[in-house]
């Protein structure tokens, strides 16, 4: 997590049977990381038959527990690893035991196991700083294990970063990441390219609002519709930003560009929102926190990317499952979790079932319609360009026309954004309008009023695992490591070069 706020380092990361939304051959994922840290904290096998009763297809392990390892056996649930911060070291200086930390932790667990990814490190570059250059030396030799026991292509190597590395992330265009680790970053994303693997990025817009002295709306960090007048636009790209989320993705993005680095996708490994906090903690409530997680299980699945990216969508995990009263440090960091222990849901919404139960009805069809809370003034913008330059079928909700009724801004804009969305998707269309549109399984069709509807191809329950990790334990803070930058320059380049994917 950013600002500081450190994690231990017991964590599950999995991910919801959301539906599958494709104008391609990928699309958006959502999961949810799991925290041990406690006081009820459910057994292996407990966990798994949450997992299991939710339908879960995708599980990462902020380690490699063997219990949890073990207790996924057999379940056909793909499975990530992590090499803790702690671990680092040995495995960045030494070859061999990143070879025994694959055989050990990976090799000995396959097939049974079915694990695709190991994340390593976390937020390494910002919270042990000195430890920089063992980030790239650690995940070229565990890759390099990979290879050497055919499995570079089944498992999948990266790691997370903070927010903390892009220096001055608004206005995302100019956006670019703190230029001590630059030489460090290069190689990273050097080895990121070579590999296709992924950039994880940790985005908390709840931080971004708290500490941003006022800066922005509390509204644009939950993904509220904001007036016209009040949208943020990045001044050198005149793009229009509808959120913090979306700000944040495109400033790693820009980042990355500014190193020369283009066609790596970001996926953000961590995001959320505490449901209770201290006395100075008056935005970390229950109703911004259902509200952020509704909002972003609803932006994810728009699958489309931030405004710079359009056709990468953002597969995102939320943060997190249970409540950790275990946890030290301020209220709110005890008070993330979006489910009991036993499964039922912390908020009135169940988001687990937000498609397994109302998407099956509509046989994986989705819709897009007007959010209920959409200011009226951004929604009547949404709806005139929707059937002006957007070129949507308006005549049905013409006085008259069979959808005119209800004679409503919200019913007509609806019926407007589906049209366009589903004559637009396939070509890069999105639902956002703005912020004021979000996607439904429920079709909204109405006596002989019908929305056109999109089917995937797939079954409305395809996962794919986007590897991420939890943040770094507090004893790795004590970590101290000596360098010389040009001693590892040199060498590590010519690693880098010689890896093959």
């Amino acid at each position: 997590m950013v600002c500081g706020m450190l994690h231990m380092k017991w964590r599950i990361l999995i991910f919801l049977p959301l539906l599958f939304i494709s104008s391609g051959a990928s699309g958006a994922f959502v999961g949810i990381n799991i925290g041990m840290e406690l006081t009820d904290l459910p057994s292996a096998k407990d966990v798994v038959e949450i997992l299991k009763s939710h339908h879960v297809t995708h599980v990462r392990l902020y380690n490699a527990d063997r219990h949890m390892l073990s207790a996924l056996a057999n379940t056909g649930i793909e499975v990530m690893v992590g090499v803790n911060n702690e671990e680092l070291l040995g495995i960045g200086k030494y070859p061999a035991a990143a070879a025994d930390w694959v055989n050990k932790n990976v090799a000995a667990y396959l097939p049974e196991t079915n694990i695709t990814a190991i994340a390593v490190g976390s937020e390494v570059l910002t919270t042990i700083p000195r430890a920089a250059p063992y980030l790239v030396w650690a995940i070229g030799h565990l890759h390099r294990a990979l290879v050497a026991t055919n499995l570079n292509f089944q498992v999948k190597v990266s790691s997370p970063h903070s927010m903390d590395i892009i220096e001055r992330p608004f206005p995302p265009s100019t956006a670019t990441f703190n230029p001590k680790m630059n030489t460090t970053m290069y190689l990273f994303l050097q080895f990121l390219k070579n590999t296709k693997s992924l950039f994880m990025l940790n985005a908390y817009p709840y931080y971004g609002y708290t500490t941003g002295n006022g800066i922005f709306p509390i509204d644009y960090a939950l993904f509220k519709p904001l007036a016209p007048s009040k949208q943020i636009v990045d001044s050198n790209t005149a793009l229009r930003y509808s959120s913090m989320f979306d700000a944040m993705v495109d400033a790693a993005y820009y980042s990355m560009e500014a190193l020369n680095f283009s066609g790596i996708p970001v996926v953000v490994t961590e995001s959320g929102w505490p449901s209770l906090g201290g006395a100075n903690e008056p935005d970390a409530t229950m109703e911004n926190a259902e509200t952020y997680a509704t909002n972003l299980i609803h932006r994810v699945l728009n699958n489309s990317g931030p405004p710079s990216q359009p056709q990468i969508p953002i597969s995102t995990y939320i943060y997190e499952l249970f409540n950790e009263d275990k946890r030290p440090g301020p209220l709110s960091e005890k008070n993330w979790g979006l489910f009991h222990t036993n499964g039922t849901a912390m908020y009135s919404q169940n988001l687990i079932t937000l498609d397994m139960e109302e998407g099956n009805s509509s046989g994986g069809a989705l819709f897009c319609v007007a959010k209920q809370d959409a200011d009226e003034s951004a929604l009547e913008a949404g709806l005139n360009w929707a059937c002006g330059p957007g070129k949507a079928s308006c005549g049905a909700i013409q006085e008259g026309q069979p959808c005119y009724q209800p004679n409503s801004l919200q019913s007509h804009a609806s019926y407007a954004f589906n049209d366009y969305y589903q004559r637009m998707r396939s070509s890069g269309g999105t639902c956002d309008f703005g912020g004021t549109a979000m996607t439904t399984p429920i079709d909204p069709s109405h006596g002989s009023c019908i929305f056109t509807e999109s089917s995937s191809s797939h079954s409305g329950r395809v996962i794919t695992p986007l590897t991420a990790y939890g943040p770094v334990s507090p004893t790795s803070r004590g970590l101290t490591l000596q360098i010389s930058w040009i001693a590892f320059c040199i060498p590590a380049m010519s690693f880098l070069l010689q890896l093959q994917q």
